[in-house]
């Protein structure tokens, strides 16, 4: 009974040291303002209202696209590089958790001594101890506990930075093709071209030399040959910059890229783009953003207690004997058992500055979530606005080259049958000529641009924790 009586001061003098947590500011109120609705429109389209897919980018319909992206998504080091980030903080977890758990350790210590006897005289001995020892730290407070679940949050915090390198890669990737696939088209129109633009100085110089037309007819001949003959090794030029790109992405050597089919073949997708409520759960940045926070008010917490006392049991065993036969067999037996309360008193105040740095780590991670949720908004805000806009680009571009060609087959007629010089014909060609390549360049953006909303709304992105 006196036993009880004996320990009862230590116990109320920790749960008096309990309530001498360290007070901390609370985290800053939210100024994050979601709209309940997006200001440009959705797209209409045969698709409207299904769900983003993970593997978006099979909206196309380029088997070419959608073997590009999954290589790159395979090899790319940027997504390597984060998966292996991964098993550093599966890592954490296992350290942060082992304190939660009893440690046991083994060693034996051997000696040899020389000392004075009582008479003077040197004695030498020789000693052998060996001990096994255990301990374990109890939590009454949470301390270990929210040390642990700090490191699963950050272990969280990183799968959704590894999901968010993957949506990069694959959107980079996809609008990377796309752009691609846009000059290819660009080159054949301006290869197509250029033949035209070689029949028709060769006209010129026929009609030149048998003085049916001027010198200055057949200068803007050639001046227009050589143009379109230069826009030919610019393209090729891009092209092959674009094909390096996207094997860095897909992590593989500079070389040629595989294509697909037809340009004019792509498939536009239909997307709907949800409430922006709906965007806080369909992105991984958003995602690593919140789960950051929980993670920092968890070592917070972790802080917060450093104040509180920490309560250890140790026990151990072992044996002594002057050598190790004797030690493992008839040695002397020894062991103890106790337990300890540890609690800081005066520090200088390091305890109390260590919980500001982490409640200030706290905040800042609350007003990085605000800019990423409000980046968020813009990016798709930007994306659908430009999804709207560029279609009705594309389609003013599709007229305007309905209409070109048709000037061009007056102009030719005109010229033809003597009723016009060649600078009318020579300028409805460029104006031609350049009409169609406006429609190559603005479809290609008009491509890109869905590549664009589909990574602002996610990409079909799903928790995989």
């Amino acid at each position: 009974m006196r036993g009880a009586f004996y320990h009862v001061p230590a116990v109320l003098a920790m749960l008096a040291l309990g309530g001498c947590r360290i007070a901390v500011q609370p985290p800053p109120a939210s100024t994050l303002n979601v709209p309940p609705a997006w200001r440009a429109p959705a797209e209409v389209g045969p698709n409207a209202g299904a769900a983003v897919e993970a593997d978006w980018w099979r909206a196309f319909g380029d088997p070419a696209l959608d073997a590009m992206v999954a290589q790159a998504l395979a090899n790319n080091g940027d997504i390597r590089t984060a998966r292996a980030r991964l098993q550093e903080y599966q890592a954490r977890i296992r350290v942060a958790a082992s304190s939660q758990a009893p440690s046991l350790t083994a060693g034996i210590t051997p000696g040899r001594a020389r000392a004075i006897g009582p008479l003077g005289t040197p004695i030498e001995s020789t000693s052998v101890q060996g001990n096994v020892q255990a301990a374990y730290e109890l939590d009454p407070f949470g301390r270990l506990e929210n040390a642990t679940q700090a490191a699963r949050f950050d272990y969280a915090s990183q799968q959704a930075a590894a999901d968010a390198a993957a949506l990069s890669v694959a959107a980079n990737t996809a609008s990377g093709y796309l752009n691609l696939r846009g000059l290819d088209a660009q080159l054949a129109l301006a290869r197509a071209t250029l033949q035209s633009r070689v029949r028709s100085l060769e006209l010129a110089r026929r009609q030149f030399e048998v003085g049916y037309s001027s010198r200055l007819e057949l200068s803007q001949a050639e001046a227009e040959y050589r143009t379109t003959a230069a826009v030919v090794p610019q393209l090729e030029r891009s092209i092959t910059q674009q094909e390096n790109a996207l094997a860095v992405l897909a992590g593989t050597s500079p070389g040629p890229v595989a294509r697909g089919g037809d340009f004019a073949a792509l498939r536009v997708p239909a997307i709907q783009p949800g409430l922006p409520s709906e965007l806080l759960r369909r992105r991984p940045d958003i995602a690593q953003a919140e789960r950051a926070i929980a993670a920092l008010d968890a070592s917070l917490a972790v802080a917060r207690d450093q104040m509180l006392p920490a309560l250890r049991l140790t026990a151990s065993v072992g044996g002594y004997a002057h050598n190790l036969p004797d030690l493992l067999g008839a040695g002397t037996t020894l062991w103890s058992v106790g337990g300890s309360i540890l609690a800081p008193i005066f520090d200088a105040g390091r305890l109390r500055a260590q919980a500001e740095i982490s409640a200030s780590l706290r905040d800042r991670a609350v007003f990085a979530y605000e800019s990423v949720v409000r980046n968020a908004l813009a990016e798709t805000e930007n994306a659908l606005t430009a999804v709207q806009r560029l279609r009705e680009q594309l389609e003013q571009a599709e007229a305007r080259r309905v209409a070109t060609a048709e000037v061009l087959r007056i102009a030719h007629n005109r010229y033809r049958n003597g009723y016009s010089s060649y600078l009318e014909e020579l300028d409805a060609q460029r104006n031609a000529f350049t009409a169609e390549n406006n429609v190559l360049q603005l479809r290609a953006s008009y491509l890109a641009a869905h590549v664009d909303l589909y990574r602002a709304l996610g990409g079909g992105w799903a928790a995989s924790s």
